[in-house]
């Protein structure tokens, strides 16, 4: 089940100075994920990342959803743009994080503030246990699709598809609590410190 919001709360409680250490540190938190074996869905998701075309330009059933897509795009540039001083680039993550997001089934803001604690944003960031890119993916989630080659996880929509899929096949595997799944992803299950960290950064992006 999902986190109540009295829950919540209580994990944030003190989660400010834990995401300002994150911030000055960020490899403070760097865990290594567990290999495991994967179901043929989340196998399937993983390779279709490897052959994928840029996201497309999203299309809306309703003209109120592409306005609430707009107006997040407008308030998203400004905030992000000493991470991304090109409005080009900007404007390619912020439109491929939100389609992997959304993809994926995840709040877009959730996966901002996963970034920001994982790599504050950096694409080619290695921390010590070897994790890759933006999302910081463990090598050997590429071992079977791409046949071992972790320089693809420095592709934009291939780090944020494998970054959500995980996440999204980690949150199905704890049945909705966000705190045994990002711990699981941080390879630091059951511990405080990262999913803190990371809900924390969240509330930064609603």
């Amino acid at each position: 089940m999902f986190l109540a919001e009295s829950t919540r709360r209580c994990w944030l409680k003190g989660a400010g100075a834990v995401f300002a250490l994150a911030g000055l540190a960020p490899d403070i938190f760097a865990g290594t994920q567990l290999e495991e074996p994967l179901t043929d869905a989340v196998r399937s998701a993983l390779s279709a990342a490897l052959r994928s075309d840029p996201p497309p330009t999203p299309e809306f059933a309703q003209p109120s959803d592409a306005l609430r897509y707009q107006h997040w795009l407008e308030d998203m540039h400004p905030r992000l743009s000493k991470k991304f001083p090109q409005p080009l680039g900007r404007k390619e993550f912020l439109q491929t994080v939100w389609y992997e997001s959304q993809r994926a089934g995840l709040d877009v803001s959730l996966v901002l503030g996963l970034i920001q604690v994982e790599s504050n944003f950096r694409k080619f960031a290695v921390s010590r246990a070897g994790a890759r890119g933006f999302m910081q993916v463990m090598p050997f989630w590429v071992r079977e699709p791409s046949r071992g080659d972790p320089s693809v996880l420095f592709h934009l929509q291939t780090n944020l598809r494998f970054g959500c899929v995980i996440l999204r096949h980690y949150l199905d595997r704890e049945q909705g609590d966000w705190v045994l799944a990002l711990g699981r992803y941080n390879g630091s299950r059951g511990q405080l410190p990262y999913p803190r960290a990371v809900l924390a950064a969240q509330r930064q992006w609603l």
